[in-house]
């Protein structure tokens, strides 16, 4: 490409390479000849191939984009695109070619924001877990209070926890008709139809916490579930003296995140760990009595787990079963997310480290998304995986100003 053209296209560098998108700016150049030929258009996309490379997210490309690698005018190729009188059939055609190949896809939840100038976000997220979630929740106000030059509107509904009752919450709201949702689902399965409802309805959906990989969901922002679970078995594999067995207590392996992290911490187990048996996973499905009596029945097992996983907030019940039953401190346990109540087993010692998700982060950043996408028109990378913190005793105190801690986090 000559050093006053310029074009935003979708390449592929390698031909097993994810598609990365390029942009290549250079001041505005001289209009082109209307002469010049179809040829020669796409040789300016062929040029952009030696040209450096960006990635993450950039605007796709659009009219104007499209109208200068066809030396046309915009308002013609916004004729041609949208279907309106005043163009002949052969330009048409071209347009539509030219479109194609440059995979122009039109934004239309964007579209039409930009003439209501104001931004709508429904925002569908569990009671349950209130140590992780309510973090979630400021991440997004944070984010939507950032945002200038549009009034945003977001709607919190709750539903009792992941995976129960979210889409009955949903079909209840089904005439709001949101610009963007943002929602954690418990159980893909069961909601694909509402998401896909949602997609048709021009309704930018983003996953946050967990995942629906098969949705329509143009973002899904979550932390590494794999890492986690892989960090989780990787400390408790250096740690146990000699062969023994661990447990992970999950919530529900119909969700994504759950699942991920119990086959990371497989993974782990088997190829740093082998002498470890791994016990079949216990699901709790979040709830405090069922994870309290599981935790009693796995130390009745003989022989007893030396490590346990707790690989969702829903640590406290296990802690205290363990405490019961005079076990406090004799199983290297770890646990996930950081809250007020956790901290003193932590300085104890009672609980190795705690993996923190970092949920202010993951609500920021879904809400993010749904900006960059609706208000700029770019295309967020879809997924988002933010990396775990580990946070043991040593590095305890550096965790005091994260914005995941809650006013009861202890001095």
């Amino acid at each position: 490409m000559s050093e006053n053209q310029y074009a935003v296209l979708r390449v592929i560098t390698h031909r097993d390479a994810a598609p990365i998108r390029v942009t290549a700016h250079a001041a505005p150049p001289a209009r082109l000849s209307r002469a010049h030929t179809k040829a020669g258009a796409w040789q300016a996309v062929a040029d952009l191939q030696s040209k450096p490379v960006s990635r993450g997210i950039s605007k796709p490309p659009g009219i104007k984009e499209i109208a200068f690698a066809l030396s046309l005018s915009i308002g013609t190729v916004d004729r041609a695109l949208h279907g309106r009188a005043g163009i002949n059939a052969a330009t048409k055609a071209r347009i539509l070619e030219a479109a194609a190949a440059m995979e122009y896809r039109p934004n239309l939840a964007a579209r039409q924001l930009k003439l209501n100038r104001h931004l709508q976000v429904g925002i569908y997220l569990p009671q349950h877990i209130r140590s992780f979630f309510e973090p979630l929740r400021e991440g997004i106000r944070a984010a939507a209070a950032a945002v200038h030059g549009i009034q945003v509107k977001l709607t919190f509904h709750d539903y009792p926890r992941l995976g129960s009752s979210d889409l009955a919450v949903m079909k209840g709201d089904a005439a709001a008709h949101y610009d963007a949702v943002i929602l954690s689902p418990g159980n893909p399965k069961k909601i694909a139809a509402a998401l896909k409802r949602l997609a048709q309805q021009n309704t930018a959906v983003v996953c946050v916490a967990t995942d629906a990989p098969d949705s329509p969901r143009i973002a899904s922002v979550a932390i590494d579930a794999r890492m986690s679970g892989g960090l989780a078995a990787e400390l408790l594999g250096c740690t146990l003296p000699g062969p023994g067995s661990v447990a992970v207590l999950t919530g529900d392996l119909q969700t994504e995140d759950h699942l991920l992290k119990q086959r990371g911490f497989e993974a782990t187990c088997a190829a740093l760990h082998p002498s470890l048996k791994l016990l079949p996973a216990v699901q709790t499905h979040d709830q405090p009595r069922e994870a309290y009596q599981a935790t009693l029945r796995l130390m009745r097992k003989r022989p007893r787990p030396g490590g346990l996983y707790v690989s969702t907030a829903n640590s406290l019940p296990v802690l205290e079963a363990l405490r019961e039953a005079g076990l406090l401190g004799k199983i290297q346990i770890v646990t996930t997310d950081l809250y007020g109540e956790l901290v003193p087993f932590l300085r104890s010692g009672d609980v190795l480290a705690t993996l923190d998700q970092r949920p202010f982060m993951q609500g920021k950043a879904a809400f993010e998304a749904v900006a960059a996408f609706l208000l700029r028109a770019e295309t967020p990378p879809a997924p988002t995986r933010l990396a775990p913190h580990i946070i043991m005793r040593s590095n305890l105190p550096l965790s005091r100003d994260e914005p995941t801690m809650h006013d009861d986090f202890e001095s």
